[in-house]
């Protein structure tokens, strides 16, 4: 029979403190402290954000509860009267239409852009550099120019006495384009917004879209040519895969940045067009906060979009936390 000597059983024991000690909770390196360097570094920015955004925010989250009109612009208290202006806007048909015009509107300029952005991101990745570097220059210009010099310009071209783009339709046969007026009927008012929109947009979501493609591996697209895969193949099930992230989030901005146009459709109003029939949610917000003096109204519409732009954010951010949990 063999007896446990003392020297073994002190190792043995010391081997088991040592153990316990490396343990998650006793300060061995399986314990994880929390890591404040982060959130210090992040502080400063949130800290500014919320100086800037927290009266903005605040007074038209309070105003959307009163009765605030003209009188109250020169001192009058204004007048709380609690829902009524949600309760106006959920029971106007006139909202609802704007509303529906709106985010029609934004769907289909947001997945225009990113299609065509993402068609010129591709390009840009397999042309010369000579000829990539001209695209990508143009593309900046284009997305420099500020906003009333580009509208500027599209009223020009779409100006229905002197317009560049009814005289090329009068050249082509067309006759009757003369003294056509784009603006009048809200389709053709749309389609021209939308050309101008996108236009505007394409460059941001192109140079994007062609950072994430100049991350994919060149080794496994030529892996997949190899194995027979063609030209869509690879760019369907393997491109836009790899880069679906930058489809998303730029997909995410636009239907933001879409959702909320203004300057854009007010200028283009202001040409000839009706606003009753083509106003959205930002000139309808205009037109009742400055146009009608309802600014109560205004700021419970401005709340509503708001609810409206979280709803169309949360699918993408809800994405991130299931991402970070992983």
């Amino acid at each position: 029979m063999k007896t446990k000597t003392p020297a073994r059983d002190a190792g043995r024991v010391d081997a088991g403190r040592v153990g316990a000690g490396r343990g998650p909770g006793r300060g061995g390196p399986g314990r994880r402290g929390f890591a404040w360097t982060p959130y210090v570094l992040i502080a400063p920015a949130v800290a500014i954000l919320a100086l800037a955004l927290a009266y903005p925010v605040g007074w038209q989250l309070v105003t959307s509860f009163k009765e605030f009109g003209l009188a109250q612009q020169f001192g009058q208290p204004a007048e709380f009267n609690g829902l009524d202006n949600y309760i106006k806007i959920v029971t106007t048909g006139e909202t609802w239409m704007v509303v529906v015009r709106s985010v029609v509107f934004c769907l289909v300029n947001a997945f225009l852009t990113v299609a065509i952005g993402t068609g010129l991101a591709t390009l840009m990745n397999t042309i010369a550099k000579p000829i990539r570097l001209t695209l990508q220059i143009c593309l900046l210009l284009a997305w420099a120019m500020p906003v009333v010099a580009v509208m500027t310009v599209w009223n020009w071209l779409f100006d229905w006495n002197h317009g560049t783009i009814n005289w090329f339709a009068i050249q082509l046969g067309a006759d009757q384009y003369w003294h056509h007026n784009w603006l009048e009927k809200p389709l053709s008012f749309y389609a021209v917004a939308t050309i101008i929109i996108v236009w505007m947009s394409v460059p941001f979501v192109a140079f994007s879209v062609y950072a994430g493609l100049t991350q994919v591996s060149g080794e496994v697209l030529e892996a997949a040519q190899i194995d027979g895969a063609n030209g869509w193949q690879r760019f369907t099930r393997i491109v836009v895969p790899l880069i679906r992230p930058v489809l998303m989030i730029v997909l995410l901005l636009q239907i933001i940045w879409d959702l909320r146009v203004f300057t854009q459709i007010r200028m283009l109003q202001d040409r000839g067009s009706f606003p009753s029939q083509t106003d959205l949610l930002g000139t309808y917000i205009y037109r009742e906060g400055v146009g009608a003096n309802h600014f109560g109204m205004a700021a419970a519409m401005s709340v509503f979009v708001l609810i409206i732009t979280i709803i169309a954010a949360w699918p993408y951010v809800r994405s991130l936390m299931k991402q970070e949990a992983i």
